[in-house]
């Protein structure tokens, strides 16, 4: 089967065209790199010529809130075209968990437009919403650190590693379109603050982290439950310890 990867150089594309590739399927990176621009449309149709599924991982190069936006519409509007044109039967999306709760945040109204364009196309799809990578931990702890102090709201989590989502992913790819949400996550729940806690202890970086309900997530007031899923989600297998190993060993 012919999967286009659309993001196919990035973090999570390049572990999914592996997954892929290694079961036997016809995995195509689809980036600007490989010569396919989704917000020109430069190289696009040549790309999904021929293609049964078409997976976008793809990321924005920024989170200002307009860029991300304009990136997010533009580049799926060119990519639903394609895929229609191309006679693609599933499309799938890679989404966030709370994309749809947490509307004070540019990206995430971002992701939500996305989502709704797709939603609305006459293509089979799935969306995966995926909770915070364990990759992504630093860039957290780090946007909210002010002065020498890292502010973070105490609210639940639960993060998994980019391994398990491009498993879920290639899962979701290769499967009968679900037309609708698939929630992935990690197999454990931390509190955020306690999480970055333990992240800097085992850095051994002095920064003290101060649990902070008023704390922004990227811009973002977070409550209780808006960055887990929903009862039901599927459960990765790798916790954060095994991913520190595994990180350790630059597995």
């Amino acid at each position: 089967m012919k999967i286009v990867v659309i993001g196919g150089s990035g973090l999570i594309g390049t572990k999914l065209v592996g997954i892929l590739g290694a079961q036997g399927h016809q995995a195509v990176p689809a980036s600007p790199k490989t010569g396919v621009n989704t917000l020109t449309g430069e190289g696009v149709a040549d790309a999904l010529t021929g293609a049964q599924v078409v997976v976008d991982v793809s990321n924005s190069p920024s989170f200002e809130d307009a860029a991300v936006l304009e990136f997010f519409q533009t580049s799926t509007r060119t990519l639903l075209a394609g895929a229609l044109d191309a006679g693609v039967g599933h499309y799938v999306a890679l989404s966030i968990v709370g994309s749809d709760r947490i509307r004070d945040s540019g990206y995430m109204r971002a992701k939500a437009a996305q989502e709704q364009l797709i939603v609305e196309s006459e293509i089979p799809y799935s969306v995966v919403h995926a909770t915070q990578f364990f990759e992504f931990l630093q860039g957290i702890i780090d946007a909210g650190t002010d002065g020498d102090t890292v502010h973070l709201a105490p609210v639940l989590i639960q993060p998994m590693a980019g391994d398990d989502v491009a498993a879920a992913v290639a899962e979701v790819a290769v499967g009968t379109p679900v037309n609708g949400v698939v929630e992935i996550a990690g197999p454990e729940q931390f509190r955020l603050d306690e999480l970055g806690r333990s992240v800097l202890a085992g850095q051994h970086d002095p920064r003290p982290v101060v649990a902070d309900p008023d704390a922004r997530y990227f811009g973002a007031k977070l409550g209780e439950r808006s960055l887990v899923p929903a009862d039901g989600a599927r459960l990765a297998a790798t916790n954060l310890d095994d991913w520190r190993t595994r990180a350790k060993r630059g597995a």
